[in-house]
């Protein structure tokens, strides 16, 4: 008999993300290191993504600026 997603008797599957403000009484030291590794490569990419759209705002603000 294979496990499927509405097994109720199927162990829990390990969380892939975190949510800002649980409790970490729970998680363990190993896991809490890997969140912080998830959550620093998520700000990397946020960061990036914010520079990208400043770009293209600064290239889109010097086209459209009309001449003094």
């Amino acid at each position: 008999m294979a496990i499927t997603e509405d097994d109720p008797f199927a162990p829990p599957k390990k969380k892939l993300a975190h949510e800002i403000g649980e409790p970490l009484d729970t998680i363990s030291a190993d896991e809490l290191r890997e969140r912080i590794g998830l959550l620093e490569s998520e700000i990397e990419r946020l960061r990036k993504a914010a520079e990208a759209k400043d770009a293209s705002k600064r290239a889109a603000d010097a086209f459209f600026k009309s001449p003094s």
